[in-house]
């Protein structure tokens, strides 16, 4: 294997189950390849909010001149974005070539796609010469392969049911997975304004410095700007972060509070956090293609997302009709996304998506209409992405509304292009 392409295909068929959970197999080889890091690492788990706050962390850090690595997943488009170091995603080559680094230490040892590829990014960026390391945890946290690396400070985003048949059914268990990165005597910042028992219990099980919304930091806002207070600091008339979305406030406050933790190690002044909350970018997060008609693209592919997105839907506004592209993993509560966003949307664009685990167009169709039977709502089934998209805007009048959401194969699915190719091709200005 020489390009990065053979070697993802080569951690595809390696090992028998996509996801097998545990740290057993991959603890090993991150012994064998020296694998430490002296800078400050943080490393963000939850339910949803994780990519938000990992990008608003870059953006601020790397405001304040601090070299950043971020590791993140899924990627959109390409696998390079999974990595970035400095800003940049991670260029290919080099991928290939910590790829190699894995295959050499593992001496035989099985591991998944995404173990096989943790491991790799790692190691790029321990190579890297950075100031400061975000990660990523993949699914839950205790077993994650991210959480072999020790945090310095540990964020837990919003905790909502989602992978229960992995992380368990209620709030209260998969609570307790996301606890699994904090580490004794460490910060923890939690940013869910209700989380569960089982948490905070754990925090003080670990002997873990808890800073709690509401208790340790608060934030407050009008129309016009926003204002974070945590221990001893201040922040007012902060203007709103540049990722849409109401929700986009308490990822941000855990943010802030990320940020004074580690203060002493990484000083950030007052304006490089108004630069970074200015300035931060993430595709696929209430992203709003501005055109005619309107395209809004968002990764939210569970419950407790889907309820964010239809918040944020109604709030932009009256639209005559609204076309959604939708598919999602044969594991989510299908029915509840769509029931929640039903009131908002016309016409349905159901699509296959390239993964053995996603449900059908037609499974996701015959979902939809044993849940509306007579209703005035439309739907249609497609092979890909692309061509529901080509098939809403075909339908769309000027001042209609697109949205494509679900997996993030769905979003990248539209996405593979490129906005200003997507946008020429299909969207009138």
């Amino acid at each position: 294997m020489k390009t990065l392409a053979q070697w993802l295909a080569h951690c595809e068929a390696l090992h028998p189950q996509a996801i097998d959970m545990g740290l057993a197999r991959v603890a090993p080889v991150r012994q064998a390849m020296g694998l430490t890091f002296e800078v400050p690492v943080i490393t963000v788990a939850g339910t949803n909010g994780k990519g938000s706050t990992c990008a608003m962390l870059e953006a601020i850090y790397l405001q304040a001149g601090y070299r950043t690595g971020v590791y993140t997943s899924p990627h959109l488009v390409r696998f390079e974005e999974r990595c970035r170091i400095r800003g940049h995603s991670a260029d290919a080559a080099a991928l290939a070539q910590a790829f190699e680094h894995v295959e050499q230490a593992r001496q035989g040892i099985s591991l998944t796609y995404f173990e096989f590829s943790t491991l790799a990014i790692l190691w790029l960026m321990s190579q890297a010469d950075l100031d400061v390391l975000i990660l990523e945890v993949g699914l839950g946290g205790r077993l994650d392969a991210v959480n072999l690396i020790d945090t310095d400070c540990a964020i837990i985003t919003s905790i909502d049911l989602d992978h229960t048949a992995l992380l368990g059914m209620d709030r209260q268990s998969i609570g307790m997975e996301k606890a699994g990165i904090m580490r004794a005597g460490k910060p923890v910042v939690i940013s869910d304004p209700m989380p569960p028992a089982s948490l905070m219990a754990q925090a003080q099980t670990v002997g873990a410095d808890a800073w709690r919304l509401g208790q340790d930091f608060h934030f407050s806002g009008d129309k016009l700007q926003w204002s974070w207070a945590g221990r001893g600091r201040r922040y007012a008339g902060l203007a709103y972060p540049a990722l849409r979305g109401a929700n986009q406030l308490l990822n941000a406050s855990g943010v802030l509070a990320a940020v004074e933790i580690l203060r002493p190690r990484l000083p950030v002044t007052a304006q490089a956090i108004r630069n970074g909350l200015a300035m931060v970018e993430l595709p696929g997060r209430f992203q709003i293609v501005p055109g005619a008609p309107v395209l809004v693209l968002d990764v939210a592919h569970n419950p407790h997302s889907v309820a964010a997105l239809a918040e944020n839907l109604d709030a932009m506004g009256f639209y005559p009709c609204t076309h959604a592209v939708f598919g999602v993993m044969g594991d989510k509560n299908v029915s509840t996304m769509m029931a929640r966003l039903e009131p908002l949307v016309e016409r349905w664009y159901f699509t296959d998506l390239p993964v053995a685990r996603a449900c059908t167009a037609l499974e996701l169709a015959q979902k939809w209409k044993a849940s509306n039977p007579g209703a005035d709502t439309s739907c249609n089934t497609y092979d890909s992405p692309q061509q529901a998209l080509a098939a809403a805007i075909l339908a769309a009048d000027p001042a209609d509304r697109i949205l494509v959401f679900g997996s993030f194969y769905t979003v990248g699915g539209v996405l593979q292009e490129g906005l200003p190719k997507l946008h020429a091709k299909h969207l009138s200005t």
